[in-house]
């Protein structure tokens, strides 16, 4: 029984899958689509907080995958690629709903020249950070709530670091900016986020 466990053939990678999609293989496409569409779909749910937008940017990602088949490079990861279509079209759709929401987050932080030792000293001496708080259930709501709120690059940035966990090069490639502004961003946006959960808490002690 372990053995056929360790086997690949009911496990293929999503490189092989794509190639068997280029071939013909429609129900290597629909095994994409089931492997990947709960985290997409929790990503677009915090990414834009609007049901009508995440169905509608939710089935835009898939379309545009199923209709790119021929331009992707099977050598690279899918995940990444499928997220920056998704946050891409996410974004997208904001700006079609936020045209005069431009939001100046000069005087949150100033972020300046961010080494990735300073960012990962920043997150290690809060007490609460957007991971912890998430993981309790009494409290996601009003989470959800403070990143609903956030400037839409500071909320892309944090959603990709801290529920997406994707590294520095993987969201600087999907929000197609160098990884020094992914740095001083998600510096940013961590202070962002902290600085509206003391404020929305300050009455009830908690931190």
């Amino acid at each position: 029984m372990t053995d056929k466990k360790n086997t690949n053939v009911k496990d293929p990678t999503d490189s092989q899958l794509l190639e068997q999609y280029k071939a013909g293989d429609e129900t290597a496409f629909r095994e994409i689509v089931e492997r990947y569409k709960n985290p997409l779909y929790a990503f677009l749910r915090r990414f834009l907080n609007r049901q009508d937008l995440v169905e509608d940017v939710f089935q835009e990602t898939f379309l545009q995958l199923y209709t790119s088949k021929d331009k992707f490079d099977t050598s690279r990861p899918l995940h990444p690629w499928l997220f920056t279509i998704a946050a891409n079209k996410a974004k997208d759709a904001l700006r079609k709903m936020q045209r005069n929401a431009s939001t100046s987050i000069g005087a949150i932080a100033d972020s300046g020249n961010v080494s990735v030792d300073d960012v990962v000293n920043l997150l290690a001496s809060y007490k609460t950070t957007p991971s912890d708080v998430a993981s309790k259930e009494e409290t996601a709501v009003q989470v959800r709530q403070i990143i609903a709120n956030m400037p839409g690059n500071l909320r892309g940035i944090l959603i990709l670091a801290y529920f997406e966990q994707f590294s520095y090069k993987q969201m600087a490639e999907i929000l197609s900016i160098p990884i020094g502004t992914v740095k001083s961003r998600l510096h940013t946006a961590v202070v962002y986020f902290t600085k509206k959960w003391k404020e929305s808490n300050r009455d009830y002690n908690i931190e």
